[in-house]
């Protein structure tokens, strides 16, 4: 996929509004070989997908060997918004907490004073730092069932539509 069309996806209303959200899934390849899609954080900074993470995670290890994701972000309401993004994770260490982990856990409803505890819980837990995952994407899908859809569905569709012609 050509990097203007990843941009031109990316760039589209909707997939603008996904990229807002809270929480995406991460897939990868564990170190076992096996498949792993977890829920984590993430924030978007206009060009790549920021998650963090702890240093001693075990997704760690199976991103150094094998850096290729795919996301998922989505709605879960009924037509769903689904944005698909692959691309590959460099790893980058960091003292402190990065800036980025703060503002993608701002969304969530605290009260000042909760705030101000779960920082300090974060800094006292993090002291030695944190890892960032940084995504940049190299290929998108967005699926909003009105302009998009699934490829297989696109096909299903496209063969009633040939049916009902003859």
């Amino acid at each position: 996929m050509e990097p203007t069309e990843i941009t031109e996806i990316l760039s589209r209303p909707t997939s603008q509004e996904l990229l807002a959200r809270d929480l995406t899934r991460l897939a990868y390849v564990a170190k076992d070989g096996t498949p792993r899609s977890i829920p984590i954080a993430f924030t978007w900074n206009g060009s790549e997908i920021v998650l963090c993470t702890t240093k001693n995670a075990p997704k760690l290890p199976a991103l150094r060997k094998n850096p290729v994701v795919a996301l998922t972000i989505d709605t879960e309401v009924h037509p769903p918004k689904i944005l698909l993004i692959r691309g590959r994770a460099e790893l980058d260490a960091v003292d402190g907490i990065p800036d980025e982990y703060l503002r993608m856990n701002g969304t969530y409803k605290m009260t000042p004073d909760q705030r101000t505890a779960w920082e300090a819980e974060v800094r006292s837990l993090y002291y030695d730092g944190m890892v960032r995952i940084v995504i940049s994407p190299t290929w998108a899908k967005l699926i909003d069932f009105e302009n998009t859809l699934p490829s297989a569905v696109e096909e299903l569709v496209q063969a009633r539509a040939e049916r009902q012609r003859s």
